[in-house]
């Protein structure tokens, strides 16, 4: 890469492709429930949907981390739920149990989403994302702001069902048994998401990261169709409005599809899961894909010598390539901010 278009940012370098070393570092689900002040925040708010729908306390719970750790991505305070909710699908947050929607299982509950609430409901996320763009400038600007949504099949499995499962085999059954319909449900939120995703972007998100959660557990064949064909969709329409952008692909539990999903879906970056061999993974996945992960959450949680090794193994399998460090899946509520602090240490020195 021409030194003169390097941007002074490291996680922005990496996700374009430079093998930046050391590696830069962000957390998924670093803005959360770990951190004290976030607790405190999340008490005033109310509730969780009201959190994340009020720009000046998503804004700050995002800054939090950055302010503590000097993690070199913020990532937004949200939900994967907001695109469904800005459709119009009744959606709640019952506590202890997680997300309640109100289910689509029919035609006629899927013609009932309304596209052209979408930017209007959603304002107050790029509210959010304009404010966190300003206060990394003046707090921390060489950190990257990244934009997310839900990856559309993980998505739909939340709308068909109408709350978190096992095995979604509402959504899995649809998807079999009338793919058409399934279908239908599909193309709305492809475009939907990548409206969402480009309007986050206009609002100053440097980076964007999709979220398939329950990506793996589709059969090949449903992978390619519910999860790589969608994705490279969504990419084809960011790229109309922002050609360069880099986008994050997480398609959890994928196994050995990630090379296909690296190969076809369009993003720049796949993010590994906890399950992930990343010797494999660098071995089997083209040096122009930059990899991120993939420490597991409970390692975190341990700390000490545990972590210290987990986090060195991936360390050394992904050296001289382009790499983000993270973890495979959400850091864990319980995780003592001091662990985390460990971390940060250990990877910056290398």
């Amino acid at each position: 890469m021409d030194a003169s278009t390097l941007s002074p940012k490291p996680l922005l370098r990496a996700l374009k492709g430079d093998a930046v070393w050391p590696p830069p570092l962000w957390l998924m689900r670093q803005a959360g429930r770990h951190l004290p002040e976030y607790r405190a925040l999340r008490a005033q708010a109310g509730d969780f949907l009201a959190l994340c729908t009020n720009p000046g306390l998503a804004a700050e719970v995002t800054l939090q981390p950055v302010r503590r750790y000097g993690m070199d991505g913020a990532i937004l305070f949200s939900d994967i739920l907001i695109v469904p909710w800005a459709l119009g699908q009744g959606l709640r947050y019952a506590e202890g149990e997680g997300p309640v929607l109100d289910p689509l299982r029919d035609a006629a509950a899927i013609g009932r989403l309304d596209p052209a609430r979408l930017l209007g409901g959603a304002a107050p996320i790029f509210e959010t994302v304009r404010q966190v763009r300003a206060g990394l400038a003046a707090e921390a600007p060489k950190t990257t702001l990244i934009g997310f949504a839900g990856g559309v099949f993980t998505v739909a499995c939340y709308m068909v069902e109408g709350h978190g499962s096992k095995d979604y085999a509402a959504a899995r059954g649809m998807a079999y048994a009338d793919p058409a319909l399934f279908g239908r449900l599909i193309r709305i939120l492809v475009d939907a998401t990548a409206e969402y995703l480009i309007a986050q972007a206009d609002a100053g998100a440097e980076a964007l990261m999709l979220f398939d959660s329950w990506a793996g557990m589709l059969s090949p064949s449903q992978f390619r169709r519910w999860v790589i064909e969608p994705t490279a969709a969504i990419l084809r329409l960011i790229r109309k409005r922002h050609p360069a952008i880099p986008v994050i692909g997480f398609p959890r539990l994928a196994g050995p599809m990630l090379t296909e999903y690296a190969a076809r879906a369009g993003v720049r970056t796949v993010a590994m899961d906890t399950g992930m061999d990343p010797r494999w993974a660098a071995q089997a996945i083209g040096r122009e894909i930059t990899l991120q992960g993939n420490l597991d959450p409970l390692a975190l949680l341990a700390g000490g010598m545990a972590l210290e090794v987990e986090a060195r193994s991936i360390l050394a399998a992904m050296r001289g390539r382009p790499f983000v460090f993270n973890l495979g899946h959400g850091i864990l509520p319980p995780t003592p901010p001091e662990h985390v602090a460990a971390l940060v240490r250990l990877v910056r020195a290398g």
